[in-house]
């Protein structure tokens, strides 16, 4: 289970359907994360979503790096 407190992740069951979003925005962190493995720069993605900070970008991977780093229990 993920422990860290997250300052630009939110979760909000209206919000997009409860998905992990940037600071209560309609941008799920999917969204950014797909970008940024597709080859989209920090730069490029802000330029498409002008609501966004690089930090936003930049903890968007650091969430999705701690999941891949989680463990599944049991069988």
């Amino acid at each position: 289970m993920l422990v860290r407190a997250w300052t630009r992740i939110s979760f909000d069951p209206v919000v997009m359907g409860g998905q992990a979003c940037i600071r209560g925005l309609r941008i799920p962190v999917a969204t950014i994360v797909k970008l940024a493995a597709s080859g989209r720069s920090t730069e490029k993605i802000l330029e498409n979503y002008s609501d966004l900070e690089a930090e936003d970008v930049a903890e968007a991977l650091r969430y999705a790096a701690a999941l891949a780093e989680e463990r599944l229990l049991g069988g």
